[in-house]
């Protein structure tokens, strides 16, 4: 069995491979905005609506060890806590955005008011503060 001491050993890798993958689905969440917005059928690749999908599955399930390693949990720690929160709205634009949207201008708007929600999450995690503009 490994300890919660033994699990840090990996800490670094864990921490560098979940910011790796932040820059990579968010680069990849705007160019399929571009893409919705100027190239609609790139979005009907295959690789396209795969890569994603694994990709926040590594950033998941790097977010919950770096979470269980540090004992940084939501609902413990209100900068976490906002994270999770403003991921959940992020979620919900980016589908808004790229699916769900019925018009060019809703899908837009989402668009833009993801990458915002995405750029709170990042400011977040750096500042460890969930008000990161106020300070």
């Amino acid at each position: 069995m490994v300890t919660r001491k033994g699990l840090h050993l990996y800490y670094l890798f864990v921490k560098h491979l979940h910011i790796t993958c932040v820059a990579v689905s968010g680069g990849f969440f705007a160019l399929r905005g571009l893409w919705m917005l100027r190239a609609p059928h790139m979005l009907q690749r295959r690789w396209v609506k795969t890569l994603p999908h694994f990709v926040d599955t590594v950033l998941l399930g790097s977010a919950i060890y770096l979470a269980y390693v540090s004992t940084q949990y939501p609902f413990v720690f209100p900068w976490v806590s906002a994270k999770v929160m403003a991921l959940l709205v992020y979620i919900v634009l980016g589908s808004v955005a790229l699916k769900r949207g019925r018009t060019l201008a809703v899908r837009t708007g989402a668009l833009l008011a993801a990458l915002l929600v995405y750029a709170y999450i990042v400011t977040v995690a750096l500042n460890k503060n969930p008000l990161p503009f106020l300070t």
